[in-house]
């Protein structure tokens, strides 16, 4: 392995130290780490031959994509393998480690759920998204929460497992509903879980067939010996399983378990498509979407490598697609079965290719429908913000800035600014401001302070000007707004309201000098956007106010003794349980903390100062909170950030 760490911040530089260390690249199998100039991992792939694989990061032309992260590369190192099954399994655990931002991430399987079997002397049925190894018996994966929740409810009607995490003294209602055998009150036997477990794990393994057959036995001699009440509740059984697999309607004769894998790629994204087939029948299916940005068929075989690590639930056989222009299929198909002991296979003819082709048109499928999807939505937004513009009579809404306020009786008074661009927003421009200069609830005066602030910085960096401006509120807003900008700044940018009505909702658009109502339909999507435009800067401005007021609560009075910090201030919070208790406290009991005679009497004799009536009532309106505040961070070990 290549062990120089030395950081290339410098493109040219960088580049001299990657052709010298091209040079050196063995005719090996290996993994290979791309850097960029902070020396963080930023991709991890794996190659039959080192030399070839990467030195065609740096000849030839590539993608969009794959040129943005070659732009990033200032340095990289390798590590050869003995043969393509490690460089295969080190390029997974390499990607698990260092989460690199180019790579296929697949992170510790949690986008699927399983239903689990657990191993205890009274077993139980869950759903699960961890996977560990317990010795439970795990099945799965479920494409969805849904589809397991749906299995796990039809087999608690099946087989009475526990269902309590902790055994109650009693029966409860599950037994009653005959959900549950009760090991709480009564002995079950060993056996009678190994059966059940039995039955189950045939089920889930895709035995539906024979359990419907032996439900259907046992509801005709219930129905014989006039149990009519039982064998309805069989009936029931059966028509809950037929409702679960009336979707299926592939099948294989071999009655084996395997995935089908299939992918699509465009425009620098990648869409993997999987069939989940049990005891020869497709059952389930998963769909992920992700952008690559290496070769197409290594960052797929990345995406099946991470996607079965760790994952007890492996089939009995997975069929993968064919690689265009390859001859180390079989090579591959042999590195997966000696790394996860299952057959891997690339079908060339017959039901199993075709079984792949359908995978791989139902990515692309899914992709297109991806890009259709974004198409619309973008182009509804834009022309949404045009359709604004022409409402407002203005020549563009490309840039929409939008300002709210935010106080709770003129304390902790902020404000906030988002962007919108061609009717989007654009989070990487949004603002916060601490109000200065605005005493107590004073709107109008906010809203003229910050956009004073706001484009006498944008004036003075020559940042860009806004096509519109959107205050939230009405004529007062708007005129404070146009006051500051037009006879202040000398700003000739149009300003709009949003006034709310009795329930808190976008009613009105006003804009003008005076302004005037603007008759915009409310199922248009010009109001659409401007509801969005409102609700977005509102739920920022509120957030940030939230964080100030809750960091203003757990203000103390320890803060203005000198000698205290932080850290003592928990500590003595902690240990003293509130502040009236240390006001009482002997210069004595302060040793516990290693605070000195010297710093304890400053501390008494602060806390203990005489205040003035008013002042010393509004001090101790806010004890409580603050004392709890600061207790609860105590114990948690965090007093909180600083204001933004």
């Amino acid at each position: 392995m290549d062990t120089e760490t030395t950081l290339f911040p410098d493109r040219e530089k960088a580049m001299e130290n990657i052709r010298r260390k091209l040079a050196l690249l063995p005719d090996q199998p290996g993994c290979y780490l791309m850097k960029n100039g902070e020396g963080k991992i930023i991709y991890v792939g794996k190659a039959k031959v080192l030399k070839n694989r990467v030195r065609s990061y740096f000849n030839g032309s590539h993608d969009g994509k794959t040129q943005k992260l070659v732009s990033e590369i200032r340095d990289f190192e390798y590590i050869v393998t003995a043969s393509n099954t490690e460089s295969l399994i080190l390029e997974c655990n390499l990607i698990k480690q260092h989460y690199p931002r180019y790579n296929v991430l697949l992170k510790d399987d949690k986008s699927f759920p399983y239903l689990k079997i657990t191993h205890e002397e009274h077993p139980r049925l869950e759903v699960t998204r961890r996977i560990v190894k317990d010795r439970a018996k795990y099945f799965g994966p479920y494409p969805n929460a849904f589809a397991a929740q749906e299995t796990k409810k039809l087999l608690d009607r099946l087989y009475p497992l526990r269902k309590c995490r902790t055994l109650p003294d009693k029966v409860c209602l599950y037994y009653h509903l005959g959900q549950c055998v009760a090991p709480c009150e009564y002995p079950v036997q060993a056996s009678e879980y190994d059966r059940m477990i039995g039955e189950m794990t045939r089920f889930l393994n895709g035995g539906h067939t024979e359990i419907k057959k032996e439900l259907q036995r046992k509801m005709a001699e219930a129905a014989e010996e006039l149990q009519f009440e039982r064998a309805k509740e069989y009936r029931d059984q059966i028509a809950a399983i037929e409702a679960l697999m009336e979707k299926q309607t592939i099948n294989l004769h071999d009655h084996q378990d395997r995935d089908v894998f299939g992918y699509a790629v465009d425009k620098g994204w990648m869409c993997v498509q999987i069939l989940y087939m049990r005891q020869g029948k497709m059952v389930q299916r998963h769909v992920s979407v992700f952008p690559y940005y290496g070769d197409a068929y290594d960052d797929f075989l990345s995406f099946v490598t991470q996607y079965y690590s760790d994952n007890p639930a492996l089939p009995r056989e997975m069929l993968l697609p064919e690689r265009e222009n390859s001859s180390d299929e079989e090579e591959v198909c042999e590195s997966l079965r000696k790394w996860l002991n299952i057959k891997a296979a690339v079908p060339k003819r017959g039901t199993k290719k075709s079984l792949v082709t359908m995978a791989c048109d139902n990515a692309r499928v899914a992709l297109e429908e991806k890009f259709r999807l974004i198409e619309r939505d973008q182009e509804r937004s834009v022309k949404a913000a045009e359709g604004l513009a022409e409402w407002l009579g203005i020549p563009s809404a490309g840039r929409i800035e939008a300002f709210d306020n935010s106080n709770i009786q003129g304390t902790n008074p902020v404000s906030a600014m988002v962007v919108f661009t061609d009717g989007k927003p654009d989070k990487k421009e949004y603002r916060k401001y601490n109000v200065r200069t605005v005493q107590g609830p004073d709107d109008y005066e906010t809203m003229r302070e910050v956009v004073r602030r706001r484009y006498e910085r944008v004036l003075k960096e020559g940042l860009a000007l806004p096509d519109l401006i959107v205050v939230d509120g009405g004529r007062g807003h708007i005129a404070a707004a146009m006051d500051v900008l037009t006879n202040e700044l000398g700003l000739d940018i149009p300003v709009c309201g949003l006034a709310k009505d009795a329930k808190h909702r976008t009613a009105q658009l006003l804009v003008g000098d005076p302004p005037e109502v603007v008759p915009l339909p409310r199922d248009s999507q010009e109001f659409y956007l401007l509801q969005r435009i409102q609700d977005e800067v509102h739920r920022f401005a509120i957030t940030f106010h939230r964080e100030k007021r809750g960091k203003s609560m757990i203000a103390s009075r320890l803060d203005s003794i000198p000698g205290i910090g932080e850290k003592r201030r928990k500590q003595l919070l902690k240990h003293f349980g509130s502040l009236k208790a240390i006001k009482e406290a002997a210069v004595e009991d302060f040793r516990a903390l290693s605070i000195g005679e010297a710093l304890a009497r400053r501390i008494l004799d602060a806390l203990n100062d005489e205040k003035p009536e008013a002042a010393e009532a509004a001090d101790e309106a806010g004890l409580a909170e603050s004392e709890a505040g600061y207790a609860a961070a105590a114990e948690a070990g965090d007093a909180g950030s600083s204001p933004a």
